[in-house]
């Protein structure tokens, strides 16, 4: 069965990028007990203050679950971001 993945587009405010990647990183525990698996965070290397998030899932409630738990972290970002942008993508290719 194809798993289900995230993807999020984090765009940082110039100098707070240490700060983020901090922030982020402790979300992945609590991804991990709602069922993300090795979740991933990369750095443009052109634009230096934009990252992209990728997970995968079991189920689509396991996301929602997530995502209604992190909120609060997430604004607590806010003062770090410019903008965050999330998708929800299905496997196309391998899992179909």
């Amino acid at each position: 069965m194809a798993r289900i993945w995230t993807h999020g587009i984090w765009t940082v405010k110039a100098g707070h990028e240490s700060d983020f990647v901090a922030a982020w990183r402790e979300l992945v525990p609590l991804g991990s007990s709602y069922g993300s698996d090795d979740p991933r965070l990369l750095r443009d290397r052109e634009q230096t203050n934009v990252y992209r998030s990728f997970g995968s899932w079991r189920s689509l409630e396991d996301i929602e679950s997530f995502r209604g738990a992190i909120a609060p972290r997430v604004s607590a970002m806010d003062d770090l971001l410019v903008s965050f942008e999330t998708f929800t993508l299905d496997e196309a290719y391998p899992g179909d």
